[in-house]
């Protein structure tokens, strides 16, 4: 059989202040999933390209989501996957999300779409653990749905779409290194000055109420991480003269995206998308550090057969 295509984006975590709680899909990176059935049974994966991951789909983040989605639906025939990384590793644009998602919603598609895209989510989140250990969906859910989503609770996967303001443009820098989500949550302290507890939970309702009321003050005056960005920033090399190189060019906020080192800004308009975009590229070029842009709108879809 020549197969299926499906397609899942890359996406932004934690939004700044909305740690593993809060993300929205990009349009572009993504990971590529083929998917087709065979004649005999059992569930392999034939294919990698863009990168060194496992063949055991036990050890692989779209392979285990399709196991356990092939078993919860009772499925004994035999399956083919090629996975096709379209982004970079240790990115923290949800990589191995992308391919969690993808990999759920290509088994969806080859059965018949026994399920719908919500009743997905949490074989894909299982998959996505595979990667770093953590049960969270601040990637996995975007990158398979679409759009902001605010996780409300993470055991119960209770997931509430955000609406998006029109106008707002995201741009991505992702500096040529690799920091590993594993390694980046394990330097977070566990316990959070009150004051500061305070002021991250009033910007992330900030943020919600500006985006859902298309503030665009309120969501200039909310995009502020007081707990987590401070800690991971000196990971990312220049990131606070990338920061402010943004601000100045009047981007309505910036911060690391998920685990970094990607560093994203949000933007009431491509003019100053592009012009933050030059100039958070300058910085790491003056420093001798390679970087690539990424240029966005939030992408609604998520994860799209091809």
């Amino acid at each position: 059989m020549s197969g299926l295509k499906v397609f899942a984006p890359a996406s932004v975590a934690n939004v700044a202040c909305g740690y593993d709680v809060l993300g929205f899909a990009l349009e572009q990176p993504g990971d590529e999933i083929i998917i087709r059935k065979k004649d005999t049974k059992g569930f392999v994966i034939s294919t990698i390209t863009g990168g060194k991951l496992p063949y055991d789909p036990m050890k692989n983040t779209a392979g285990y989501t399709a196991i356990k989605l092939l078993e919860y639906l009772e499925y004994e025939g035999g399956i083919e996957m090629e996975i096709h990384k379209k982004m970079p590793f240790g990115s923290g644009l949800g990589s191995s999300a992308a391919s969690a998602a993808a990999g759920a919603m290509a088994v969806n598609e080859i059965l018949g779409r026994p399920l719908s895209k919500s009743e997905l989510l949490p074989f894909a989140v299982l998959g996505e653990q595979i990667a770093d250990g953590a049960y969270h969906a601040d990637n996995v859910a975007p990158s398979l749905l679409g759009g902001m989503i605010l996780i409300r609770d993470t055991p119960s996967l209770d997931f509430y779409k955000i609406y998006i303001p029109r106008g707002l443009h995201i741009v991505v820098i992702h500096p040529h290194i690799e920091i590993l989500t594993k390694d980046s949550r394990g330097i977070l302290k566990d316990k959070v000055e009150m004051s500061k507890h305070i002021a991250q939970s009033s910007n992330l309702a900030g943020l919600i109420l500006g985006m859902q009321t298309s503030n665009f003050d309120l969501i200039r005056n909310s995009l502020t991480d007081v707990i987590i960005e401070p800690q991971r920033a000196h990971l990312i090399p220049q990131f606070y003269k990338v920061k402010n190189a943004a601000l100045s060019e009047g981007v309505l906020g910036c911060s690391i995206s998920g685990a970094g080192p990607s560093i994203f800004a949000i933007c009431d308009n491509s003019l100053i998308a592009e012009n933050a975009a030059n100039a958070m590229q300058r910085v790491f070029s003056d420093s001798k550090i390679e970087s690539t842009i990424f240029h966005s709108k939030i992408n609604k879809e998520g994860a799209i057969l091809c």
